[in-house]
């Protein structure tokens, strides 16, 4: 079986799967929404009165995490893609993104496109992982770097060093089942072939690192924006490490956009930072708004657009 065959066999293995936990993440947030009501209409009134020209600020810098995706798509794979679809691409697979489970959305909308671009599956679903890997190195690798230039950002507490422990142990574990699985081991070997032909050319690296890099420093930008327009007395670097954090914890939960878990994660790592909890909920809402809920409909007429026209 080859392995554009394979693909729609492994990501239809585990749909019941993500459905469940889907539902049981957003039921909790359900639960815990109508648990803290009170600052949730408190969060909502403080957002309301917020400041509008840092709120403009924090539209504009939603608006740029779109092309700075198309960017690094682009980074991803050698060939040259149509420009204008492709950030039109970003954008449907925003709004899809909020529709299915752990990214599925923006993953199947982007692995159409590749593929009408004349990619083959297994070269755009490679083009699609080493994307996804480099934001998360890009991350991390930001989340070091504050760590480093600003080391009071964040206490540590005595616990970190026990939970440091468990990253190597993790890393070996996965390094194991690559070398374990001959089928992992020659998708592996597949993807690094991909990833070594684009970093042959340095400005698809250029693309494919600094898009990354902008993306996520542009959605930290738009809840530091939110959190000077609520009024909230944060470092922008206790903001910014709060929404690292709080991305990569919701990254582990496979529900829609990360609803409810890069809610209540970003309320937790806000209020952590020193936030108060209506002033948190604020910030939440205000990222949400942006980023989500006002792109939804646009986003889904882009979606159907680009199918009519068969670029998707």
């Amino acid at each position: 079986m080859t392995a554009t065959q394979s693909l729609p066999i492994a990501v239809g293995r585990r749909p019941y799967f993500q459905l469940g936990i889907t539902l049981v993440v957003l039921a909790a947030a359900g639960w815990m929404l109508a648990a803290h009501r009170v600052t949730l209409d408190s969060g909502t009134d403080r957002l309301a009165a917020a400041d509008g020209e840092w709120l403009v600020l924090a539209c504009l810098a939603a608006a740029a995490t779109w092309v700075c995706a198309a960017v690094a798509q682009q980074g991803a794979v050698v060939e040259r893609l149509p420009r204008g679809r492709l950030v039109a691409a970003q954008f449907a697979a925003g709004a899809a993104n909020h529709l299915l489970p752990a990214g599925a959305g923006a993953t199947v909308v982007n692995l159409r496109f590749l593929t009408r671009c004349g990619l083959s599956t297994r070269r755009a679903a490679a083009a699609l992982a080493a994307k996804a890997a480099v934001g998360g190195l890009v991350r991390c690798a930001l989340g070091v770097a504050l760590l480093v230039a600003s080391p009071g950002t964040v206490r540590l507490s005595a616990r970190v060093p026990h939970v440091l422990v468990l990253l190597p142990v993790a890393a070996g574990v996965v390094v194991l089942a690559v070398v374990l699985s001959g089928r992992l081991r020659r998708m592996v070997g597949r993807a690094f072939a991909d990833v070594r032909d684009v970093h042959r050319c340095r400005a698809r690296a250029c693309a494919l690192w600094g898009g990354s890099v902008a993306f996520a420093l542009l959605h930290a930008g738009v809840v530091v924006a939110v959190v000077h327009a609520i009024g909230i007395g944060l470092p922008a670097s206790r903001v910014v490490m709060a929404y690292l954090v709080a991305s990569g914890a919701a990254a582990l939960l496979p529900t829609p956009g990360g609803l409810g878990s890069l809610d209540a994660a970003l309320a937790l790592a806000l209020t952590a930072a020193g936030a108060p909890g209506p002033e948190a909920v604020s910030t939440v809402l205000g990222y949400r708004l942006l980023t989500g809920w006002l792109p939804m409909a646009p986003g889904l007429l882009v979606l159907a657009l680009l199918a009519r026209r068969s670029a998707l």
